[in-house]
């Protein structure tokens, strides 16, 4: 009986130890996405481009993401998880690794692809894998350890690769990520469980879904936050240092802040989040507007940014959880399906932005990020106000 007792903490403890796992991969994925926006003036200074041609990274990762996660999702549908987790990491290390000796701007973006791949594909797989791994009853949990690492990836990932950067050059960055991203590979070698794949679906029910006009506007307001905030934040890293003067430890600390906003947007959904669900995202769509429009007053200022800082980071993750939310109610017999669509979207409104932002510079100047980005976020918060008057369950409490 003992012995029973014992095998089964054994059991559950590793359970517990795969979820973190899976957190930890999340947070890798996500610091590797979001990185090269505290590293643009590094790297574009290593190669002789400019800012907005380095930006070019940026887009061309989310593209590729958003291009690939629905057809690779139900390409692999029938692949074993463990195997094919395993497969997309290997191709994310050996991407990280031609990151690392890159010896000009085109093959940096060539390990981008592969990188960008791996991705598309791990952000399909990934929550159904922490769900089946998890101990009875702590679904719940293995969901919100995911959303945990992707919230770290802002809160540590991108500040602690700003400082790698700076202290050891951009390319150590990117080393690190692969050898941190090597250490989960073997550990999900050893401790994941053979996960044969349940999944059922097919292309035919993606015309079926987006019949739903309340899901297309929704898919249309992320393509549009997303886009708007991109535009912006793709630069927010050269607009601080060159328009602004602040000093790289400010800068970082900035990025720091921002990231740490995205722990207390978290934590006020998950206070608020079920009863008021449309009214905040209403007010993070007005807080991220206001934000940006007041960017060029604030540059100037540590303490100005700093406020700035958390208050757009709050509303930008009070805002992908809302939403996400949301989109999850439409069709809960095909969550799958749309959180890579969902997934896909946010990505092409990255790419998007990070593409409009590097027009604002080329044609406009550096300082106009945030006005362009403004404009964008005001057609955003026409259509919400639009959908609160033409969908009366969107209002509907989630819980």
């Amino acid at each position: 009986m003992k012995h029973n007792l014992e095998a089964s903490s054994y059991s559950r403890r590793t359970q517990y130890f795969q979820v973190f796992l899976m957190g930890v991969s999340a947070f890798i994925m996500n610091t590797t996405e979001f990185v090269p926006v505290a590293l643009l003036s590094d790297i574009a200074q290593d190669f002789s481009i400019t800012t907005a041609e380095t930006g070019w990274m940026l887009t061309l990762y989310a593209w590729i993401v958003a291009a690939m996660s629905l057809p690779l999702m139900l390409l692999t549908s029938r692949f074993e998880r463990k195997r094919l987790l395993l497969a997309l990491f290997a191709v994310f290390i050996a991407s990280h690794a031609l990151s690392v000796f890159a010896w000009s701007f085109n093959v940096l973006l060539i390990s981008r692809v592969g990188i960008a791949l791996s991705h598309a594909i791990f952000w399909s797989i990934t929550a159904a894998i922490a769900i089946r791994v998890a101990p009875e009853g702590k679904k719940a949990l293995a969901l919100s350890v995911l959303a945990t690492g992707t919230s770290l990836a802002m809160v540590l990932g991108v500040p602690l690769g700003r400082l790698i950067g700076q202290w050891f050059g951009w390319r150590a960055t990117f080393g690190g990520i692969g050898v941190v991203a090597l250490i989960v590979f073997i550990l999900q070698a050893r401790l994941l469980p053979t996960l044969p794949s349940m999944f059922e679906g097919s292309f035919r029910k993606i015309p079926e879904l987006l019949k739903n006009p309340m899901l297309v506007c929704l898919y249309l307001l992320i393509l549009l936050v997303f886009t708007a905030h991109y535009t912006a934040y793709s630069y927010i890293e050269p607009f601080m240092r060159q328009v602004g003067s602040i000093s790289e430890n400010s800068a970082t600390f900035i990025l720091l802040l921002f990231g740490v906003a995205g722990i207390a947007g978290s934590v006020i959904f998950s206070r608020w989040g079920d009863k008021f669900n449309t009214r905040l995202m209403l007010i993070s769509t007005i807080l991220m507007l206001a934000s940006m429009l007041v960017l060029l007053f604030a540059v100037t200022s540590v303490w100005a940014l700093s406020v700035i800082a958390l208050l757009w980071g709050t509303a930008l993750m009070l805002l992908i959880i809302s939403m996400q939310a949301k989109v999850l109610m439409v069709d809960v017999s095909a969550q799958d399906m749309l959180m890579s669509m969902f997934s896909g979207i946010i990505n092409l409104g990255i790419g998007a932005g990070a593409l409009f932002g590097g027009y604002a510079v080329t044609h406009v100047s550096l300082s106009s990020v945030g006005y362009v980005g403004a404009a964008i976020a005001v057609v955003a918060l026409l259509l919400m106000l639009f959908m609160i008057r033409c969908f009366p369950e969107l209002s509907k409490r989630l819980g």
